[in-house]
């Protein structure tokens, strides 16, 4: 058994993955190939992954997320999929907000950060 523990003095971190984690999740000497992050706010940064799929399970709390041209609000329990290719940012969020998001494949090193892509406000209508 292993218990990894979010810091709640961190705005956002990983706890596993490629991202200023403490190291790699491994089952049986293999690598697990998601990568566990969480925030305690909603991002605004419009962007999209070339391939990984984004996971948000929302803790607590309320978010605003814009996906494409659609608005849509989060709220506590709430399970949100972003599949490869669609441009998101949040837009807002409730000053009690958590969740953690799970990036599938989990990439590692450079591979990890290229395939996020920066996109401008105007692709998502704002």
């Amino acid at each position: 058994m292993r218990i990894y523990h979010a810091n709640p003095s961190l705005e956002k971190g990983w706890l596993t993955g490629a991202w200023e984690s403490g190291g790699d999740i491994t089952i049986s000497g293999l690598p697990f190939l998601v990568n566990i992050g969480f925030a305690n706010r909603g991002t605004d940064e419009p962007h999209l992954h070339a391939r990984i799929t984004e996971i948000y399970l929302v803790g607590r709390g309320s978010a605003q997320v814009r996906i494409g041209q659609q608005s849509v609000t989060l709220i506590a329990g709430d399970l949100l999929v972003v599949e490869p290719g669609e441009a998101h940012t949040f837009l807002s969020s409730s000053p009690d907000y958590f969740h953690f998001v799970l990036h599938i494949p989990g990439l590692v090193g450079d591979e990890a950060r290229t395939e996020k892509k920066l996109v401008g406000r105007e692709s998502l209508g704002l």
